[in-house]
């Protein structure tokens, strides 16, 4: 028996080596594409969608995750960082909860690519949600250098008081929303500037879409009798609206 065996695998042994080389390269020809499949190692986006109503993303997850991807060998090389993307839900989301479960049904993949995720990393993200506020402040505007000698100068800004919200940590009560830079130095006359509001902190914004304020200068000279007394040259929303 054993010397059958032995017959049978050393005999032509060249031949049958052939044989088997080319059934297996024909097998490889004449499989589907659809049937092998291949891995894929992909760097995506994540993205944050549906932040509840009333809150504030205050500290965001990372931008980017790694995910493995398995497809058929048909559609792994049409499957790129570019079309696949995590997509974080936040609709259930509470300022009480801060890590989150990256799971394969976030990730969404071209459709028809019959491709499944079978690794993430990291499967957990940080995040941080804040109630929102609101708080109105007010409008003062940002005078450069000082008025010329023997004028004196009052003035106003429309408007005064600007509704801001943001995140409750990143608002204060003494906060106060500046104008861009105005120069007095040159003026003898009464002028009116458009300027930009600067909000005082980068985290907060305006709750309309007010961008802009209108500065009106009142430029008088300066009475002899003020120059006794010492009058601020410099007087806050005097003027008559």
């Amino acid at each position: 028996m054993k010397r059958f065996f032995k017959k049978l695998f050393t005999k032509n042994w060249e031949l049958k080596l052939i044989s088997l080389i080319l059934a297996l390269i024909l097998w490889l020809i004449l499989i589907p594409e659809e049937k092998i499949f291949s891995e894929k190692n992909l760097t995506i986006t994540l993205e944050t969608h549906n932040t509840p109503q009333g809150m504030e993303l205050v500290k965001k997850p990372l931008d980017k995750i790694d995910v493995t991807i398995k497809a058929p060998n048909r559609y792994i090389d049409q499957i790129t960082p570019t079309n696949v993307v995590a997509i974080l839900n936040l609709e259930n989301a509470s300022v009480v909860q801060e890590d989150y479960p990256l799971n394969e049904t976030m990730i969404s993949i071209p459709a028809g690519a019959k491709a499944t995720v079978i690794r993430i990393s990291p499967n957990t993200v940080n995040l941080k949600l804040e109630k929102t506020k609101q708080i109105m402040l007010e409008v003062e505007p940002d005078f450069v250098g000082e008025v010329k000698e023997g004028y004196k100068m009052v003035w106003r800004v429309v408007p005064d008081q600007v509704l801001i919200q943001g995140p409750e940590s990143k608002l204060k009560e003494d906060y106060i929303v500046r104008t861009s830079p105005i120069d007095i130095s040159e003026l003898t006359e009464t002028t009116t500037f458009e300027v930009d509001l600067i909000l005082p902190n980068p985290d907060v914004r305006p709750v309309s879409s007010q961008a802009k304020a209108t500065v009106t200068i009142l430029i008088q000279e300066e009475k002899s009798e003020d120059r006794k007394t010492g009058n601020q040259k410099i007087r806050k929303n005097n003027l008559s609206p």
